[in-house]
């Protein structure tokens, strides 16, 4: 599914304009005017000030071409070639999705310690595709091996399961999606009509980057163009190998700060789970966001955390999954790794660390489920490239005081810890402070609600052994590389699509989430130092 060949003469002509002008041809009309930032007072982050005073000037001509081939690029809705890709897409995907065809996904409403027990039990049991799990209910994916659903009652469908369950379980459920198999197909581009929104970004371009879910190759050149174009305040870094060889990358944002020293650093990720492409297209829209809207909008809030973090933005560091998501099974959760079983692979790459290690029997002894750790932590290729690469950063300076860890689904914003509800972060009214504020500017921005609470109660089946969040990515990088706001944010919807959100939500998620990303940049400038006091805490034994 290589489909990026015609992005090279695009970037040719980008280098062009690079070598023949300085670079202002291809930096924001404001840069170099240095905006002078007012003093924070207590109540700036609270305060996400439009657009205002007078009229911004016309663009220049350098950018006036840099739009120009940001939008021959990705925004010609009529363009043949993007039509025939499309095209190549249905035809390639509906074998992918053709597994699908009578599936179903059910929510469970649970009531009881009992009811939850039994329901995780029976999903170990068998082996099911557990979609998402709250206090109150889980949705879980059913094989229906030979059963119609349009045919045969649900309850027939799958006697193997019910039978498993307690009476009070057995008609204490319903169903999500009317087609899984066409919802999953929906999700390709070309294969539904395009986004209401029109791809529509916020410095203007009509951008077909944001109208569909891109594949990996397309990310990848996507965000070298944005390297090309914006070379004053953008870089792209590799930080380390995936299993199956391929670069994991990473969007630098920021710019050499004044004294010439190290910046404080925000790291935001997505796609740790292949199959939750929202938070692909959400991290990508918060990286353009940034690097597109710095010095060009008369946004202080956004000039002002460009200047003084540094920013890395890593849309996809489940890379080999991602793409197995495009061309084998939307539905996959894990990297490609082999496991101890030939025709089992994978690693869950959010427990995959070395902090409270899911050691119990269930886990480990299962390669088969989705939540399969590894036998050892570190085991997952891509989590020890992580981990090393942000040890290798801080030796090297830098003070990492902020993780976004970008999931789907269920609109929650989850703390640490997610290895156990028995314990508490030592720093918890400070988690949760920072946590209503980002709730809060997500419903600012889009009336939507996001729960804010401990990852342990949004993890699993929670207080049931084996299935919260040991090893959890979120609670290695907050109790033991010491980013003392590290944060799991899962995005829309709260289950009526779950991982196959329509391509419609793009664009709202993506403006949501980058109101939440100026609270949380503003909140830790003015919350002093953070490092200093977090890693002053005694830390906590295994």
């Amino acid at each position: 599914m290589h489909c990026i060949h015609f992005l090279a003469p695009a970037i040719a002509l980008v280098g062009l304009v690079i070598q023949c002008g300085t670079n202002a041809a291809i930096i924001p009309d404001s840069l170099g005017r240095r905006v002078v930032v007012e003093p924070r007072s207590a109540h700036t982050i609270q305060e996400f000030p439009s657009p205002g005073g007078s009229a911004p000037e016309p663009p220049r001509w350098s950018t006036r071409i840099r739009d120009s081939i940001v939008g021959q690029l990705f925004g010609r809705a009529n363009r043949h070639g993007r039509r025939r890709e499309n095209q190549r897409y249905l035809s390639e995907t509906a074998k992918v999705v053709s597994q699908y065809v009578g599936d179903v996904v059910l929510r469970f409403t649970l009531k009881t310690p009992e009811e939850m027990k039994a329901l995780a039990e029976a999903s170990n049991i068998l082996l099911l595709d557990v979609w998402s799990t709250t206090k109150t209910h889980a949705d879980i994916r059913i094989a229906e091996a030979d059963a119609c659903p349009s045919l045969l009652p649900i309850a027939e469908g799958i006697p193997p399961l019910l039978d498993l369950l307690p009476a009070s379980l057995q008609h204490s459920h319903v169903r999500l999606m009317r087609d899984l198999s066409q919802t999953a197909r929906d999700t390709y581009p070309g294969a539904s009509p395009g986004s209401r929104y029109h791809g529509q970004t916020p410095d203007g371009v009509q951008n077909l980057f944001f109208e569909d879910y891109q594949p990996l190759d397309v990310i990848q050149a996507w965000m070298n163009l944005l390297r090309s174009l914006f070379p004053s305040h953008v870089e792209i870094v590799s930080i380390g190998k995936s299993y199956e060889g391929r670069n994991i990358q990473a969007i630098h944002v920021g710019n050499q700060g004044a004294d010439g020293g190290k910046k404080k650093t925000i790291i935001v990720t997505g796609a740790v789970h292949a199959r939750e492409w929202i938070s692909v297209s959400t991290v990508s829209y918060l990286a353009y966001s940034l690097i597109t809207g710095y010095r060009r909008n008369n946004d202080r809030v956004l000039d002002t955390i460009v200047d003084e973090f540094d920013w890395y933005f890593i849309p996809t560091l489940n890379v080999d999954g991602y793409v197995y998501t495009w061309e084998g099974d939307r539905l996959w959760r894990k990297n490609r790794q082999p496991t101890t079983l030939a025709f089992c692979k994978g690693i869950d790459l959010d427990r995959a660390y070395n902090f409270h290690f899911d050691g119990s029997s269930q886990s480990q002894s299962n390669p088969c489920s989705d939540m399969f750790p590894g036998t050892s932590p570190f085991e997952a290729t891509e989590a020890k490239a992580f981990s090393d690469w942000t040890y290798n950063m801080t030796r090297e300076g830098a003070k990492i005081v902020g993780l976004l860890d970008f999931h789907s689904y269920s609109q929650q914003i989850l703390y640490p810890y997610s290895y156990s509800c028995n314990n508490m972060p030592p720093d918890l009214e400070n988690l949760e402070e920072l946590g209503f504020g980002l709730a809060k500017a997500i419903r600012l921005v889009s009336g939507e609600h996001y729960e804010v609470t401990s990852a342990c109660e949004g993890t699993g089946f929670t207080k049931y052994q084996g299935t919260t969040g040991g090893g959890s990515m979120m609670d290695f990088f907050y109790a033991e590389d010491r980013i003392p706001y590290s944060y799991q944010i899962k995005l829309r919807d709260t289950g009526s699509y779950g991982f196959l959100l329509p391509k419609d939500h793009i664009i709202p998620a993506g403006e949501e989430s980058m109101n939440l990303l100026k609270y949380f940049g503003m909140f830790i400038l003015d919350d002093g130092s953070p490092v200093q006091r977090h890693s002053d805490l005694k830390k906590n034994k295994k």
